[in-house]
């Protein structure tokens, strides 16, 4: 009699099980001309020795005789010392990186002292980063070229920084190539998955780089130069946007006196706060400049539902670090329901506008656009939307020197400070004249046009070396001749 607990046989899972299997046999000579030595699995798998059976028919480089610097790591300052942080010189960490692109959203700040302890791997444009440790291999081998908006600005032990020699290879091609299917596999193919997937220095040093003609090079670089042109068209249009709130973008640190003199009737007996940062005379100056008896509670909605995922459904998770600079969103993440953070719990609709409940965070206010419809975002965001403030709009406002000095104020907290909803809710809000906000809105979503335009030409320099290696130069640079280069708007 068989056992209750024991199955009987099931011929279609034995069948999937088995199709599942993949045995590959090496000779321990090949083994040994590896260098570093490998004798794991993972490094004779089927599909890394298609790739490199791809490269092998063209002349290739290793990537260590390419650079100017050795390849490094960061760092990341010491937490305990508080001189380190609270400058304007961004950590670049794992989550701000994804392909072809470095978010904005950082979680850390270094000031010049804490910067200097980590000096040697001071980011210069047109350096590639890449991340080598990772829980998965979505988040390891993504790399992005440095631009002029993020600097000056570092990066933690879990990135690298690449700075390729000019003279020898154009970076904007290493970078189109480390971001394509053969690029990345190689770098896969040199890791390491234990509990995490790791790479080192070594190992990065030796990715094979095909040497592609000039020409084809230049191709790639003259792409990687226009997207970086639509990315500044981007943020000036942006900053058209600030300007058409006029005052509200001002600072005022020099405007108003530090000293503040208050009765406690008109103090804490009104706020219930006796922190000095929350009497300056600043905050009164901004709320005086806003000039309205309109709150956040009598002009937005604030959504905090809460969504439970459910186990085994995929979800585009919208975290800070996926927030840009002028509130778009990019890089987002799918995650299965069970893998999900546990602050996962709120579902997001277009037109929506997020709003960071952490102090150190605050300026990463993002909208939701018809892309992120439906997508999960974190408790750490306040969702907002108003029948009487377009969503762009909203986005700038909130984005404004005015509103966030307001925002800042309101803080409140030891180990992690933050706005409450009732502060939130309590925050002065100006309502913008109709015709201003169909101005505004036009200037935020043609910024992000011209963003969408810069990550499409950063994809076609990615699939025109893709091309290159699969079906030959000469075709790929046919491909890339026939791509229009968007003209100035």
């Amino acid at each position: 009699m068989m056992s209750p607990s024991i199955e009987p046989f099931n011929e279609v899972k034995y069948k999937a099980l088995m199709d599942g299997l993949e045995c590959n046999e090496v000779l321990m000579s090949s083994v040994r001309q590896y260098e570093p030595f490998r004798v794991d699995s993972h490094f004779y798998e089927k599909k890394y020795a298609k790739v490199k059976s791809a490269l092998s028919v063209f002349p290739c480089e290793f990537l260590k005789n390419l650079v100017s610097k050795p390849i490094q790591t960061g760092h990341t300052p010491s937490m305990l010392i508080e001189e380190y942080y609270g400058g304007t010189i961004p950590l670049v960490k794992t989550n701000n990186l994804h392909e072809n692109e470095i978010s904005t959203g950082f979680s850390h700040y270094l000031t010049p002292k804490g910067n200097t302890t980590i000096s040697r791997t001071e980011l210069s444009q047109d350096d590639i980063i890449t991340t080598i440790i990772g829980a998965s291999e979505e988040i390891v081998a993504r790399s992005a070229l440095v631009t002029k908006e993020i600097l000056p600005a570092n990066i933690n032990q879990n990135i690298v920084q690449i700075r390729i020699n000019p003279r020898k290879m154009m970076p904007e091609y290493v970078n189109a190539y480390l971001n394509s299917f053969y690029g990345k596999q190689y770098l896969l193919y040199l890791s390491r998955q234990t509990e995490q997937v790791n790479l080192n220095c070594k190992e990065v040093e030796i990715v094979l780089i095909p040497e592609m003609s000039e020409k084809f090079q230049e191709k790639i670089a003259i792409l990687s130069k226009s997207a970086d042109e639509q990315l500044e068209k981007a943020r000036k249009t942006y900053g058209e946007c600030e300007e058409l709130l006029g005052d509200f973008k001002e600072k005022v640190q020099d405007k108003a006196p530090v000293t503040s003199v208050k009765l406690c009737s008109e103090s804490y007996g009104k706020s219930g706060r006796l922190d000095a940062e929350y009497y300056q005379n600043k905050y009164e100056y901004y709320e005086k400049l806003l000039n309205t008896s309109e709150t956040v509670k009598s002009l937005c909605e604030v959504h905090d539902r809460t969504f439970v995922p459910k186990e085994n459904e995929d979800y585009r998770y919208i975290e800070l670090s996926n927030v840009g600079s002028v509130g778009e969103i990019s890089g987002v993440d799918t995650v299965v329901g069970i893998n999900l953070p546990s602050r996962a719990r709120r579902k997001v609709k277009k037109g929506q506008v997020l709003v960071p409940s952490v102090e150190g965070s605050l300026q990463s206010c993002a909208l939701i656009t018809n892309d992120f419809d439906e997508c999960l975002c974190s408790t750490g965001f306040y969702v907002l939307d108003s029948n009487q403030i377009n969503s762009e709009t909203l986005l700038v406002l909130f984005k404004s020197n005015a509103i966030q000095s307001l925002m800042k104020q309101r803080c409140s907290g030891t180990i992690l400070a933050g706005i409450t909803k009732d502060e939130l809710l309590s925050m002065p809000l100006p309502k913008i004249d109709d015709e201003l906000q169909k101005r505004i809105a036009n200037k935020v979503q043609h910024s992000f046009e011209l963003r969408a335009r810069a990550k499409q030409l950063l994809e076609d320099a990615k699939c025109a070396v893709e091309m290159a290696i699969e079906q030959g130069e000469d075709i790929a640079l046919k491909w890339l001749e026939s791509k229009m280069i968007p003209e100035e708007v």
